[in-house]
């Protein structure tokens, strides 16, 4: 169990912060840019939720929410592949596989696609394009973290996650529009 007995440490005002195994970094550090993302996608998710009409789907998005906090957990430990025990959530093989089936099983109602889709719809469907955007974006930074700090240190789990997440998000996006019914379609023939 986490405890918090205050909200500010003073510890972080020279612009340095300390990951799970205590060292310290830059606030700048790419690891911390990929975690910022993902909490972005967190909060967007909350949104979504906030908006949605859908039990089914609120309780998926507080699934996904509880997974990008092990994801954020994961990152901000980094990897010791030579520790007999690691304490920190890890994101694995099974997550994404979960994710597939979650897009597998979203996707089936939905309209076929004949069109790119434009951002929003339904205000849910608008904060999950959103997370969407901001998640493809994680998964750039960690890309970017896996160039940076070498694959020794990180889950190269992670980047499959995002991508999958990503894809799902895209999915729900749809979904919350009716299903595709209400889809935002970009027209490319159209006169201004």
């Amino acid at each position: 169990m986490v405890r918090i007995d205050r909200i500010y440490t003073r510890s972080g005002d020279a612009g340095q912060t300390s990951l799970g195994d205590g060292s310290r970094v830059e606030k700048t550090d790419q690891r911390i840019a990929v975690m910022g993302s993902v909490d972005e996608v967190n909060s967007h998710l909350g949104q979504a939720a906030a908006f949605s009409s859908s039990k089914t789907l609120t309780a998926l998005l507080e699934q996904l929410q509880q997974l990008l906090f092990d994801l954020g957990a994961d990152l901000c430990c980094p990897a010791d592949k030579t520790a007999e025990h690691d304490a920190c959530p890890r994101i694995a093989a099974k997550h994404v596989t979960w994710l597939e089936q979650r897009i597998d099983e979203w996707s089936k109602p939905l309209s076929p696609l004949n069109s790119f889709i434009l951002p929003g719809g339904s205000p849910c469907a608008a904060a999950l394009h959103v997370s969407r955007a901001v998640c493809r974006r994680a998964e750039r930074e960690f890309l970017r973290l896996l160039e940076h700090s070498g694959r020794e240190t990180v889950n190269e789990h992670t980047g499959v996650f995002l991508n999958r997440l990503s894809d799902l998000l895209f999915v729900l996006a749809r979904a919350a529009n009716d299903n595709g019914q209400a889809d935002v379609l970009w027209d490319p023939a159209r006169t201004v």
